[in-house]
């Protein structure tokens, strides 16, 4: 006789899963999204569930189809989102209406808060402060924009010509020093230098330099710790602006230059360069608010992330 085993899917996940212990600082979405719960395509699903799916996707590093599917397979993707063990769960084409109706200013809120709640349990102060921007290689259809250029007869293809030709008509060339250029944007980031914890991060066209691109991830207070690109007037006037202290490193050519105290500022940014080297060098879509949002979203997976390592569970200690 075949007997009936009523399981749920709580029961089935592990108590050490690393999904359990995200839930602890994720941001309660029911007022920052509370008008985009009449997406079409959404009911049954609802916005909660359907930004934490949006949030694994960039957790687990997946497209949409491949989220789609790894949300019907993976028993701990299905608990994380608030599935049931045989609900049926969202299809693909779902997820870019989704993105599109919270947009960057909402998801901003959402980073918000979960930067509160990290700062409530003592996770980030904000007293010293590391800053720093890196590339985005924008995707590009090169054959076609090529083929515009010939068309209208362009002998030369920069930053100003750019929007009449490109599809991505936000995307702009950037130069770090003298022969690295790269075509597409910038993401500015500021790591609380306690914990390693992303507190802001902005991404902008890749011809803004460094140092204007301060004002959008500098801190309210305390010490920011910079490389040469942030030595200059607009990353001055930023940190005054927040009453910070600029700790930023003189290029060689500076009256002010003090190298000793410069390689001190190297040696104590140094820890913090691997937030950009566990971070994409490509963006997903075009445009700066769609690119805004993802790394939003991306900012918060590292951070979740990272608690793994800040609050080591007890069985892994």
């Amino acid at each position: 006789m075949s007997q009936m085993e009523m399981v749920d899917l709580d029961s089935l996940l592990p108590s050490t899963h690393p999904y359990r212990r995200f839930q602890v600082y994720l941001p309660d979405t029911t007022e920052a999204l509370a008008d985009v719960s009449q997406l079409k395509g959404a009911d049954g699903y609802g916005v909660e569930r359907l930004f934490r799916c949006l949030l694994l996707q960039f957790m687990e590093d997946l497209s949409d189809r491949d989220l789609a599917r790894y949300l019907g397979e993976n028993l701990a993707a299905k608990w994380f989102c608030g599935f049931t063990l045989t609900e049926p769960t969202p299809d693909y084409s779902l997820f870019t209406r989704v993105r599109t109706r919270i947009g960057p200013t909402r998801l901003s809120q959402l980073f918000a808060m979960m930067r509160a709640q990290l700062k409530a349990a003592g996770l980030m102060s904000e007293v010293f402060t590391f800053v720093d921007a890196t590339h985005l290689i924008a995707k590009a259809t090169l054959w076609e924009e090529r083929d515009k250029v010939r068309q209208q007869k362009i002998e030369k293809l920069n930053n100003a010509v750019l929007p009449k030709v490109a599809v991505d008509k936000q995307a702009r060339i950037g130069c770090k020093g003298k022969k690295k250029y790269w075509y597409g944007y910038k993401e500015h980031v500021s790591v609380d230098m306690q914990s390693g914890l992303i507190n802001k991060v902005a991404t902008t066209p890749a011809n803004l330099p460094d140092a204007q691109g301060l004002r959008h991830v500098c801190p309210t207070q305390g010490a920011v710790y910079a490389d040469k690109g942030y030595c200059t007037a607009p990353a001055r006037q930023a940190a005054a602006q927040r009453r910070c202290y600029l700790a930023a490193i003189h290029r060689n050519n500076m009256k002010t230059k003090n190298r000793d105290r410069d390689r001190w500022y190297t040696h104590l940014r140094a820890p913090y360069e691997r937030v950009f080297s566990q971070r994409p060098k490509r963006v997903r879509y075009r445009g700066v608010a769609k690119n805004q949002f993802a790394a939003f979203l991306q900012a918060m997976a590292f951070n979740l992330k990272r608690l793994l390592v800040l609050e080591p569970s007890p069985m892994s200690a």
